[in-house]
């Protein structure tokens, strides 16, 4: 019998089980993934950059794991030699409303104690010549990109050099009983069942009585690519966002082999890998997925009409450039004509209020952890997040 079965190759499982590993190195760990590698999914399909924490209340879990996890991810990338972009962030304004979001960043940055400076207009042109702002932008010099599957791989050789069994291919089928689960492999026992199967995490979570107001939604997020920064971007830029929502908006993306990208869209996906085509294409998660989809688009909660109006249209090149453009100034975008490979988010829904839920949530007992809510910036926020989750859930269960 294993201590811990973690369901979940990204880097959440990774970072919880090297977590547990380094408090306890005699406990005996398997970590299964469906797929026949890691990283398959959100954590080796993001963006890449390590977000330094200013755009969540002091308040917040994101707060905190975003700023502790950008030094610790630099940390660790660092130490296993992995490649690191160092470009920082600029983000920008383009009217007088925009201008007391900006702001607003800057006291949310302060109070959690993130680095960041003001550019005025000559400061910005003169650093970089090709962003625009109205009157002032902030700079972020924390902010960096690293390539995301080469980190949470990393993750991976690590845990199974301290000892953790990592089952490559193996899909988690159903629960059996308190100490069982039936994986497509045969049965696996444990104490502890941890739960960080992204997209199926409240799937997984409603067996164990959990997630019972909750529902994953995916949304799909594409950049366009311009593999050799012809447009000469030198830093990210990103728009002030509408803080109401989890989406940052159309920006900039300087990745860690200096390519730029264009995006993110964020369109509504009809079932949980909806990457391409009819690809992993499920009948019963399109019927689920659709009916809350209909519910958010008939009451226009949190004004999800408009939002896929507008994320749809972004598949047009044309448009999302001209989108891109209002934060820049004579750049060159002929470079900006490939889409990347898309990847998805597990956004949780709350099915009563009807409201993208926006921190972290996790849920648990002394036999299972089901980590339901874990989108960006969870991937700068892992090795911070997954001691949080073991100190408040296997610790203190412990007790």
């Amino acid at each position: 019998m294993y201590d811990y079965l973690i369901i979940g190759g990204g880097i959440i499982g990774l970072s919880i089980a090297k977590n547990l590993k380094e408090r306890d190195s005699n406990c005996k760990i398997v970590l299964i993934e469906k797929e026949s590698e890691l990283a398959q999914h959100s954590s080796g399909r993001n963006s890449g950059v390590l977000h330094a924490g200013f755009y969540y209340s002091a308040d917040s879990l994101k707060a905190k794991f975003t700023r502790d996890g950008n030094r610790l991810m630099h940390r660790f990338c660092q130490e296993k030699g992995l490649a690191i972009n160092r470009c920082g962030k600029v983000v920008i304004a383009t009217n007088a409303e925009e201008l007391k979001g900006l702001e607003e960043l800057k006291r949310r940055g302060d109070n959690n104690g993130v680095e960041l400076s003001w550019l005025d207009e000559q400061e910005l042109k003169k650093a970089y010549p090709n962003i625009k702002t109205y009157k002032k932008a902030l700079f972020s010099p924390t902010t960096s990109t690293v390539n995301p599957k080469e980190v949470t791989l990393a993750f991976g050789r690590d845990i199974e050099a301290m000892g953790v069994t990592i089952f490559r291919g193996v899909k988690y089928q159903k629960r059996i009983d308190k100490t069982k689960v039936q994986t497509s492999q045969g049965i696996l026992e444990c104490k502890k069942l941890i739960n960080c199967a992204g997209l199926y995490a409240d799937k997984i979570a409603k067996e164990y009585g959990f997630a019972k107001d909750y529902v994953i939604i995916p949304f799909k997020g594409i950049y366009l690519k311009d593999k050799y920064n012809l447009s000469h971007l030198g830093t990210n830029v990103y728009p002030v966002p509408n803080l109401a929502n989890p989406f940052l908006g159309v920006h900039y993306t300087l990745t860690v082999d200096d390519a730029s990208k264009i995006g993110p869209t964020a369109i509504p996906a009809f079932w949980r890998e909806n990457y391409k085509g009819l690809d992993n294409f499920k009948l019963d998660e399109m019927i689920q997925i659709l009916y809350y989809e209909a519910k958010l688009f008939l009451t226009n909660a949190f004004g999800f009409r408009s939002l896929a109006y507008t994320e749809v249209k972004k598949y047009i090149k044309s448009h999302l450039i001209n989108l891109a453009k209002t934060l820049t100034r004579d750049m060159n975008h002929t470079g900006y004509t490939q889409w990347s490979t898309p990847g998805i988010r597990a956004q949780l829904l709350d099915t009563k209020t009807l409201e993208l839920v926006q921190d972290f949530v996790v849920e648990g007992d002394e036999d299972s952890i089901h980590v339901l809510n874990a989108v960006s910036p969870a991937f700068t926020s892992a090795i911070p997040f997954a001691d949080w989750v073991v100190e408040e859930y296997v610790d203190r269960a412990e007790d």
